[in-house]
């Protein structure tokens, strides 16, 4: 399978757009989180990235663009964003643009959010993909409320800290839940023939990412061309497939580097389906700046 197109680095676009920066990430570098940023970005910075986000606007004057959705945006505003979804905020550079974002991989979240009485809090990201919350009054302090606990226990740089940090976010997540529980009620039940074909394209991908994947396995399986499957993938979710099914692996393996310690660098590039050790190495530090070999022990190290 070819890559295709270069896939974007999280951390790099990150950093370029002055988002969260890879020294901001949890000590699990599952956590990045960038509170009340200033830095001015570069215009007309279309990215996208494979986790997902929750966006705060604390003030400035912005335009954000978001797939074929145009928000202006109002201090007390914040986004979930599905991620994928190419998005790029249009700045006015004469006033300060302050904001808070914070990407995450939801299964590092897990230990965090499962219980016998969960909610599931990723709904939101998951049905809306890229939704606004005006949030004003007692709303819009409670949010801020959160994102300022969460900052000063970040801050500690220890343990405590961070499981402080994402109990916090845990509790966000569930505000966030609560906030978007009449959109959820609220949104049309059949999407588009388009959208539809797509997300039973990305079911299929979830659940066959370490297979042996191709275009004309797609096309057996939805029974339409190729073609056509390729380019409504990249209309919907503003990446192509091969993008997807690198990301799915890249992310599937850091997570096997966390929760699996154990395993080898080898063994985990042919659970997460690449064929050769090299081609994982080389998509790895691709996608997240380091190698590897670099990443396994860097979490080793971690977990002492």
């Amino acid at each position: 399978m070819s890559a295709g197109a270069r896939a974007s680095d999280p951390h790099r676009v990150a950093s370029e757009s002055g988002w969260a920066l890879p020294a901001l990430l949890d000590h699990r570098g599952m956590l990045g989180y960038a509170y009340r940023s200033a830095r001015p970005i570069p215009r007309g910075t279309l990215h996208s990235h494979s986790y997902y986000e929750v966006y705060y606007f604390h003030e400035g004057k912005c335009t954000y663009l978001i797939g074929d959705k145009i928000f202006v945006l109002a201090p007390g505003d914040l986004i979930v964003m599905y991620g994928m979804t190419l998005h790029c905020p249009h700045t006015d550079p004469a006033y300060p643009y302050v904001r808070t974002t914070i990407h995450f991989e939801p299964a590092g979240l897990a230990p965090y959010l499962e219980s016998p009485y969960a909610v599931n809090v990723l709904q939101p990201f998951q049905e809306l993909r890229n939704h606004r919350l005006r949030l004003r009054g007692a709303e819009k302090e409670e949010a801020e409320r959160i994102l300022a606990f969460m900052h000063r226990q970040q801050q500690r740089r220890d343990r405590i800290g961070d499981n402080r940090m994402r109990l916090a976010f845990a509790d966000l997540l569930h505000f966030i839940y609560e906030q978007c529980l009449q959109p959820l009620r609220e949104r049309p039940d059949l999407p588009s023939d388009k959208e539809r074909t797509v997300q039973e394209m990305i079911s299929y991908l979830e659940a066959h990412y370490a297979d042996d994947l191709n275009l004309e396995t797609l096309q057996r399986h939805i029974h339409l061309s190729k073609s056509y499957l390729a380019k409504i993938f990249k209309d919907v979710t503003g990446i192509t497939i091969f993008e997807f099914v690198y990301r799915r692996r890249i992310n599937q393996a850091r997570i096997l580097f966390l929760f699996e310690p154990q395993l080898s660098v080898t063994e985990v590039a042919f659970r997460v389906g690449f064929k050769h050790l090299a081609h994982f190495s080389r998509m790895f530090k691709q996608h997240l700046g380091v190698t590897p070999e670099q990443y396994r022990r860097h979490q080793r190290q971690q977990a002492e």
